[in-house]
């Protein structure tokens, strides 16, 4: 009982949306799914906090030759009544298979974000690419590796500081995935996307999450991520480092 309480607490206290970085996998969740999370942190007294976070994804596989999934989250947070956090994502996948073995797949995808803090209004991107699943062999373990090509417009909040940009970078991805035990799961996803025609300017993005089972259909999720551009807007930092512990609820 009091494991119960304290973990109710807990998952009172620190529950925060997370974009799941789990590789998406073909026929393993046939037809219509999707997740739901969403949380709020409230301080008041020596420090008043607020900040609010939710995220859906859906997804849509036909447990045959193709899945597609979309994920959309947004953020806003407050320290002393002021605003430190405003941003929103949503992003749109198609991936289908190549080969009869299904270790080739193509993918399409778009994306569209927002971040006030990032200086970035609205930054939008289309590309497509090649998957290929590296491995399959180690128990209860999954490896793709990633490679194609994207387009972005970036809109800055002030032009005058930082003009807008028009890009074309390339996508390269490794993604991994252990089952830990019949519900838990390690993930670890390595972007690099540089400029097609400026390797120096690149974006670095590193990701690791933990998810561990507790009981019934909570689990612990732990996640670190690292993220780097080379070549930020004015007045934004080259690197952000974020480490989140939280209790989901799985549907």
């Amino acid at each position: 009982m009091k494991k119960i309480l304290l973990i109710a607490i807990l998952t009172t206290q620190y529950l925060f949306a997370l974009v799941s970085i789990t590789p998406v996998e073909l026929g393993e969740k046939p037809g219509l799914s999707g997740k739901f999370e969403a949380g709020l942190e409230t301080k008041r007294g020596n420090t008043d906090k607020d900040n609010y976070k939710a995220s859906l994804r859906v997804n849509y596989d036909n447990n045959e030759s193709y899945v597609i999934w979309g994920e959309f989250s947004g953020e806003y947070g407050e320290s002393n009544y002021v605003k430190d956090t405003n941003k929103a994502f949503s992003h749109l996948r198609y991936i289908h298979s190549l080969t009869n073995d299904e270790n080739l797949r193509y993918e399409l995808f778009a994306q569209l974000e927002s971040d006030e803090f990032r200086q970035i209004n609205s930054r939008t991107l289309g590309g497509a690419g090649l998957r290929y699943r590296v491995f399959n062999s180690l128990k209860n373990g999954k490896g793709f590796f990633g490679l194609g090509s994207f387009y972005e417009k970036i809109e800055y909040n002030n032009p005058q500081i930082n003009p807008s940009e028009d890009n074309v970078r390339l996508n390269s991805y490794l993604a991994y995935r252990i089952d830990i035990s019949d519900m838990s799961t390690f993930s670890y996803v390595l972007y690099y996307q540089p400029k097609v025609d400026d390797y120096t300017d690149y974006i670095v993005s590193n990701q690791l999450e933990l998810k561990l089972h507790i009981l019934k259909k909570l689990f612990l999720k732990l996640n670190v991520t690292l993220d780097e551009d080379s070549n930020p807007p004015i007045g934004v930092k080259k690197t952000d480092f974020t480490q989140t512990t939280t209790f989901v609820f799985d549907f």
